[in-house]
């Protein structure tokens, strides 16, 4: 039933004004649509949502993750830009390899998170082939 849909992530905020300051700042990102209590962003195969919400997740895990090309390079400019990254055991420049486990693709990845201004988790990885 549900296997033609599209799927769509959702991320709460409890101020929308913040997170799209953020979100523009921080990662370059503008919404493609805008409505009362929501911000809709559209990626290259993607969707989220930001919305206002009285609850809010507690950022122990990773709520949305962007794939890219070159991780470094993102990693770099995403810094530049004043995103600060969690540290792990095991990271290097904030960047941890990851061998195949789920939900990992092809055989691992590399990868690197932060919070937004909300502290909802996000990732960013790049596959490793």
């Amino acid at each position: 039933m549900l296997d033609n849909a599209r799927i769509e992530a959702r991320i709460p905020t409890q101020d929308l004004g913040r997170a799209r300051r953020w979100y523009a700042e921080k990662l370059g990102l503008e919404p493609a649509e805008e409505r009362d209590g929501g911000l809709r962003y559209e990626g290259a195969t993607g969707v989220f949502c930001l919305f206002t919400s009285a609850g809010a997740s507690d950022g122990s895990f990773t709520q949305l993750g962007f794939y890219v090309d070159d991780i470094e390079a993102t990693v770099a400019e995403l810094r530049a830009r004043g995103v600060v990254f969690e540290e792990y055991d095991g990271a290097v420049n904030g960047i941890m390899d990851i061998e195949g486990n789920y939900p990992s693709k092809g055989r691992g990845e590399r990868a690197a998170w932060f919070r937004d201004s909300e502290g909802n988790m996000l990732g960013v990885a790049e596959i490793v082939r």
